[in-house]
């Protein structure tokens, strides 16, 4: 998809705009919420994206959608940007390794040409120092999960309570500061010092359609948007938000 052209999406149920789609992790819980599903992202996810998928610039083809007026297609927009920048966990593996890449922070961008859609929305980001608000904080834990993969979530014209964050039952499995401990979760990234392989990963965040380590690394859980998407329907249903 070039920057210019709009995408479009015949649908029957809510249409959800998944901008930063990468595999599908949140895509996969929206459309099981009972959301039509369309993703956008730079890398060509096409042969393991679950739904229909537009490969171009996030932030490019949501101002194309808003200056043509096709964005009224949709009810809702999740975006999930890339996090590398304030990401507590890269930031201090690149610190520890030297590495030092520079990474680019889109959040305030995006946060402009979401309130500029109309529309509402969800901003997702782990934990760290980006810029992006707390509405909603989940946590594996609290769907079952053997993998804990805390995000933070921005709600944009629309909101839901807190769920309340359950005691982890114990360590995450593997090495950390040379001490080796087992538990009930497992480190869906990186390789190597006990960290999940990639079929523990699939199994831990309920994910079988991508076998591909870097995307399990930066997916997010279906149940996570499982729950966000009930929850906004739940407020739609009853007046709150318009979808």
């Amino acid at each position: 998809m070039t920057q210019t052209t709009p995408i479009r999406r015949a649908h029957q149920r809510p249409a959800l705009l998944d901008l930063f789609c990468c595999a599908g992790g949140a895509a996969m819980g929206y459309h099981r919420a009972g959301f039509d599903v369309t993703g956008v992202d730079i890398i060509d996810r096409s042969a393991r994206y679950p739904f229909a998928f537009r490969q171009g610039d996030a932030l490019a083809a949501l101002a194309a959608l808003i200056e043509s007026g096709e964005i009224r297609a949709y009810s809702f927009i999740h975006a999930s940007p890339p996090c590398q920048d304030g990401c507590a966990l890269t930031v201090g593996t690149n610190r520890a390794m030297g590495w030092g890449r520079p990474h680019v922070q889109l959040i305030p961008e995006l946060r402009v040409l979401l309130e500029a859609s109309g529309l509402p929305y969800v901003i997702e980001q782990p934990n760290g120092k980006a810029p992006v608000r707390r509405d909603v904080y989940l946590c594996g834990e609290m769907f079952g999960l053997a993998v804990l993969r805390h995000r933070n979530f921005e709600l944009g014209g629309w909101s839901t309570p807190q769920q309340p964050h359950v005691k982890h039952r114990g360590y995450v499995r593997g090495w950390r500061h040379g001490v080796y401990r087992d538990g009930p979760y497992v480190a869906a990234y990186g390789e190597g010092g006990g960290k999940a392989t990639v079929p523990e990963a699939q199994a831990a965040m309920g994910i079988n359609w991508t076998d591909v380590r870097e995307e399990l690394t930066e997916a997010i859980p279906p149940a996570y948007s499982y729950w966000l998407g009930r929850a906004f329907l739940a407020r739609a249903r009853s007046g709150a938000v318009a979808a």
